[in-house]
């Protein structure tokens, strides 16, 4: 999963990062809300950590112009704001979520996790497709029972097309997932590790559709 973190404190900044690339995500970090905006108006984000005290634009702006352009992009605003009356104006404007600094960032993760569920229309904290179950709090995976072990780009793939069963992913939008600004992107990456992640987890268990891209199964059609 790929995460926009907009915050111009280095030190929270560095300290976020950090956090979140050890629980396994691609984080790409921009301090000021107008480099926000042109990534958001450019790029695939799973999810978006917000600032709202930025330089060059504030956070509100960003999130109100996201929303405008009809994105559905899950937003946490984490802000040092913590009077009522700006987390009304967060909510309202759009932002999903709202953590007030200083936060635990165990907490924050576990905000990150229940932002993509409900963002995909999961109610249930595990998912489970093809007798593959994914936790994405631990990152444990199994099949029909048996734990197996995925690196964390084959991770990365996995969880993207387990979060919606049914929708094809280009090789691009699969890329956009597991490649942070930066990262070098081989020209048939997403091949050599869907092949890996069949080997582990059934050759039925990720399909294609040939020059469009890959999706798992819906369960009732599997």
């Amino acid at each position: 999963m790929r995460v926009l973190l907009v915050e111009d404190d280095a030190m929270i900044g560095e300290s976020v990062r950090t956090s979140l690339r050890h629980d396994g995500y691609t984080v790409d970090w921009v301090r000021n809300g107008q480099l926000a905006d042109t990534a958001l108006m450019n790029e695939h984000f799973d999810i978006v950590l917000l600032d709202l005290g930025l330089p060059g634009k504030d956070g509100l702006q960003v999130l109100r112009q996201l929303r405008a352009r009809k994105k559905n992009t899950p937003v946490i605003v984490i802000t040092a704001r913590d009077d009522v009356e700006d987390r009304i104006k967060g909510l309202d404007a759009g932002a999903d979520d709202y953590m007030v600094k200083p936060f635990d960032l165990d907490e924050l993760s576990a905000r990150i996790r229940s932002g993509l569920r409900r963002s995909a229309g999961h109610a249930e904290p595990e998912m489970e497709v093809m007798g593959v179950r994914l936790n994405p709090a631990t990152r444990a995976v199994s099949h029909n029972g048996q734990p197996v072990q995925l690196s964390a780009r084959e991770y990365a793939i996995v969880e993207a097309l387990m979060l919606r069963p049914g929708l094809i992913l280009s090789r691009a939008q699969l890329e956009e997932r597991m490649y942070g600004w930066g990262d070098e992107v081989g020209s048939n990456t997403v091949e050599v590790y869907i092949h890996a992640i069949r080997r582990k987890l059934g050759a039925e268990f990720i399909q294609n559709v040939r020059g469009v891209g890959y999706f798992i199964p819906k369960p009732d059609a599997a």
